[in-house]
């Protein structure tokens, strides 16, 4: 089966995973030709997320397709019975009301 995910490891390969690697792989399986300024998120993003998510066990998945809706998660981490979705708005100043209204989605 297809992952619907363009990254998907387990927490802990995650957290061994050289950044540059996990960059790698999510613009090789992105489905846009992606800029410069959504890399440099996404190296934000697994900075962080690398830093937040030590000690933990489970699994993560970036940019994730929802089934059905045509919309991506930015980032689903699982660890236990709970599931985090979190959207990312890096280097946004504010939230304007089209990024509110994806969030809410």
């Amino acid at each position: 089966m297809q992952s619907r995910a363009w990254y998907a490891a387990s927490i802990a390969d995650f957290l061994l995973a050289d950044p540059d690697l996990v960059l790698g792989r999510l613009v090789a399986n992105g489905d846009f030709v992606s800029r410069l300024e959504q890399q440099r998120s996404w190296l934000e993003q697994i900075e962080l997320l690398r830093r937040e998510l030590t000690g933990f066990s489970g699994d993560i998945f970036f940019e994730f397709a929802i089934p059905r809706m045509g919309r991506r998660i930015d980032v689903v981490v699982i660890i236990g019975p709970l599931i985090f979705v979190i959207e990312f708005k890096v280097g946004e100043g504010r939230f304007d009301r089209a990024a509110v209204e994806q969030v809410w989605d």
